[in-house]
């Protein structure tokens, strides 16, 4: 298929459930065909699992909104089946500028190292993103997308929950095994349920405006405090595909939303900062206010709430898409273990308590940055403008500029799925943080880690040449769940620049257990066959073997 994003509209189709007695039972339903929600259901339906998904809309987002993706959204992406189009599409970066006022203070570079398949970050235009999901989710039999379909009651018990949802036809009855809302921040799920997110609104006002525009600003992030083009406030401008350009105005609280939205407000901002003579078309406008909020639980009984339903934070460091398609990677497979009947309920419980710890990190960086970006008294002013005077020539003051600590996995560090270390062991993948990626040489070819740990299952990475041992841990491993080996040697999966032995920290007889979604929940330097399979049951929350 080769949609317009922008201008498809997707019909209504009635389904069959709408004259269904009793109602249908459905194992799952995602409520929401955001980025969020068609993850989650892509995810659930590669893993076998049927999913019905509701949207209240017949159309993508419009405007650019998110733009900005992050490295390990665009490996969750690979292994649901849609990332190289996005990144053929997207504008790919890593160098990030800061100025104060006219002057460079500084640049950051976000993937230093060489040996990573995918970029530091894309930019691409949000109704890209979902427009690709959406793609990808039609072509798989086992995901029931019903546009037009929107949640008007639910009801969850301790069996079931049973949900109404509203059509063009009428309203019509199912039930489900699990719910999954990923309905966005004015979430009707949340307001049915009579929940609420809480935390704190910041009373500022910022422009987004999409402009198209040919120019030869590089493919960079560039943040300005206090420019001559737009003094006492900040800009940041990022480049997308099709000669489109985000450009964010800080305008201050009593600034007019309605009034400043307006093109004639707009086009004077735009000019100033391009210069004279540079030739631009508006395509899209708002103006926003922000919170960083939370609900206080993500998981209710059946019910569980992942993206900007669950948690919501300023725009700055591009947390909220990132932190949600992360939630989605971490509720799928938990989702499929718990219906498969293979793991308890409770293993839901870690969905909610990982993901909350992860928010609460996201909501720190992003309230920090918001403070830096706009101080609120005199004495944080002085502070912020003295800290970026001194940042041009002294390294200590860098690190204390905050333009938006840009979005990075969260290490689930206190999961109580994780197995903590026996063995001495150095570098940053500790359990509970994401695999590393590194280039690899394989018989089946995939030149990268990554793609070879798109399974259903939990992955043992081993290094060691001997098949026996090898072939010992991986029964084991089997015993309990399903289980890939990848062996690290000679005659096995090759690692051909020593970074896969650096970036593990790798011995001769190391493993490390992956879950699912490519976090390491355990390591050995000397693993046995015991205590992979008491990893494993700690991975899904199974009680101890007696």
């Amino acid at each position: 298929m080769n949609m317009d994003f922008q201008q498809v509209v997707f019909p209504y189709r009635r389904s069959a459930d709408q004259d269904a007695a009793p109602p249908a039972h459905h194992p799952v339903v995602v409520i929401g065909a955001g980025p969020v929600g068609l993850s989650l259901a892509i995810d659930l339906a590669q893993r076998g699992q049927a999913v019905v998904l509701l949207d209240d809309d017949d159309r993508l987002s419009t405007g650019s909104r998110a733009i900005c993706f992050a490295k390990r959204t665009l490996e969750i992406f690979d292994r649901l089946g849609c990332g190289a189009p996005m990144v053929n599409k997207g504008v790919s970066w890593q160098v990030g500028r800061v100025y104060f006022g006219s002057e460079q203070v500084y640049q950051f570079d976000l993937q230093p190292e060489p040996g990573h398949e995918r970029p530091a970050f894309i930019n691409l235009q949000q109704y890209h993103v979902e427009g690709h999901l959406v793609e990808r989710a039609q072509a798989l039999p086992l995901i029931d997308l019903r546009w037009r379909h929107a949640l008007k009651g639910i009801t969850p018990s301790a069996e079931k929950v049973i949900l109404t949802v509203s059509t063009p036809e009428g309203d019509y009855a199912i039930t489900a095994s699990q719910v999954a809302a990923c309905d966005g921040s004015r979430s009707p799920t949340r307001k049915l349920m009579g929940l609420e997110s809480k935390g704190v609104t910041f009373k500022d006002r910022f422009l987004i405006a999409d402009v198209t525009m040919t120019a030869d600003f590089p493919p960079e992030r560039r943040f300005w405090f206090n420019p001559p083009f737009h003094p006492e406030h900040s800009v940041l401008l990022h480049r997308q595909p099709d000669s489109q350009w985000r450009i964010d105005f800080q305008l201050g609280w009593q600034a007019d939303p309605e009034a400043e939205r307006q093109p004639e407000r707009i086009r004077p901002r735009v000019q100033a900062l391009l210069g004279p003579g540079v030739q631009f078309d508006i395509t899209w406008a708002s103006v926003y206010t922000f919170s960083c909020v939370r609900m206080e639980r993500f998981r209710h009984g059946r019910v569980l709430f992942a993206g900007d339903c669950a948690h919501g934070v300023s725009p700055f460091g591009a947390r909220g898409a990132n932190s949600g398609v992360q939630d989605a990677d971490n509720l799928g497979w938990k989702l499929h273990a718990v219906l498969q009947g293979r793991a308890p309920s409770a293993l839901l419980d870690s969905y909610a308590s990982e993901r909350e710890a992860a928010a609460d990190e996201n909501i720190l960086n992003s309230t920090r940055a918001t403070d830096f970006i706009t101080p609120k008294s005199a004495a944080s002013r002085l502070f912020r403008d003295a800290v970026l005077s001194l940042a041009r020539n002294h390294a200590f003051a860098r690190s204390l500029v905050n333009s938006g600590r840009l979005s990075v996995p969260a290490v689930l560090t206190n999961s109580p799925l994780n197995t903590p270390d026996a063995g001495a062991f150095s570098g940053s993948l500790v359990p509970g943080a994401v695999a590393a990626d590194a280039p690899v040489c394989a018989a089946a070819g995939a030149p990268w880690l990554l793609q070879h740990l798109h399974g259903n299952g939990f992955t043992l990475l081993l290094w060691c040449d001997d098949e026996a041992p090898a072939a010992a841990l991986h029964a084991a491993a089997q015993a309990v769940a399903p289980t890939q080996l990848l062996r690290i040697g000679q005659a096995a999966l090759q690692d051909p620049q020593g970074l896969l032995q650096q970036r593990y920290g790798a011995q001769p007889g190391t493993a490390y257990l992956l879950r699912p979604d490519q976090h390491v929940c355990a390591r050995w330097r000397e693993p046995t066959p015991a205590a992979v399979q008491a990893a494993l049951r700690r991975a899904l929350a199974l009680p101890e073997k007696e």
